[in-house]
């Protein structure tokens, strides 16, 4: 069986986030367990100082994490992060470098990446925005609403710098603003249900209570 298009059907989570990620990363990732078959891609969004995520996170979950390199396999399970200096595609199943195209001002990776998934893959995706400065990422949250992905933005209250999550609210494609913990409890929900082929509505009234917080109209 190739490893590139007939697999990558599992869902990924991509989880954009800046200055104040960090705690937001470690929080997530303390609270989902290893064997969900899900992959969960964090996309920080810099443009000249090199990553240590890959170094920093394997405190916080068993999960491998690896520095995304060219034509590397995405694969659940894993976590991956993206190195600096660069944009990030998918295509076939596996992760695609390019040099950034936004090199001046803020970076817009995390929006690059998103549009990429919700173009090239098969299975459920799921956007998280965490704390960072800018909008990155909230131009690009209603395509994968228009695909039946999830949106999630960080509880600003719970976000270090709130400027990433407000903007990914103000969008108007916002499903849920959760705490990390929160976050990850709902993850874990979309995962079960789409290892059991629960509907959507059983995935609604699992997550209930979650719903409640959702973003006002």
């Amino acid at each position: 069986m190739s490893a590139t298009s007939s697999s990558n059907d599992f869902p990924v989570v991509c989880v954009g986030g800046s200055a104040g990620g960090l705690d937001a990363y470690t929080r997530l990732l303390q609270n989902l367990p290893a064997d969900m078959g899900v992959a969960i891609v964090i996309v920080n969004h810099l443009r000249t100082v090199a990553t240590l995520l890959h170094e920093l996170l394997p405190k916080y979950t068993t999960m491998p994490v690896e520095l995304i390199t060219e034509g590397l396999v995405v694969k659940p399970n894993h976590v991956f992060i993206i190195p600096e200096k660069r944009d990030l595609h998918v295509l076939d199943g596996m992760f695609r470098l390019e040099p950034i195209s936004k090199p001046h001002g803020w970076p817009d990776v995390i929006t690059v990446f998103l549009r990429s998934f919700a173009a090239n893959w098969h299975g459920k995706l799921i956007a998280v925005i965490v704390s960072g400065y800018d909008g990155d990422g909230a131009a690009a949250l209603c395509e994968i609403r228009d695909i039946g992905g999830t949106t999630i933005a960080q509880k600003a209250a719970t976000a270090s710098v709130p400027d990433m999550p407000e903007s990914a609210i103000d969008s108007g494609c916002i499903d849920f603003v959760l705490s990390p913990e929160d976050i990850a409890k709902q993850i874990i929900r979309i995962a079960h249900a789409e290892a059991t082929g629960a509907s959507a509505i059983e995935l609604a009234a699992a997550g209930r209570e979650t719903a409640l917080r959702m973003v006002p109209g």
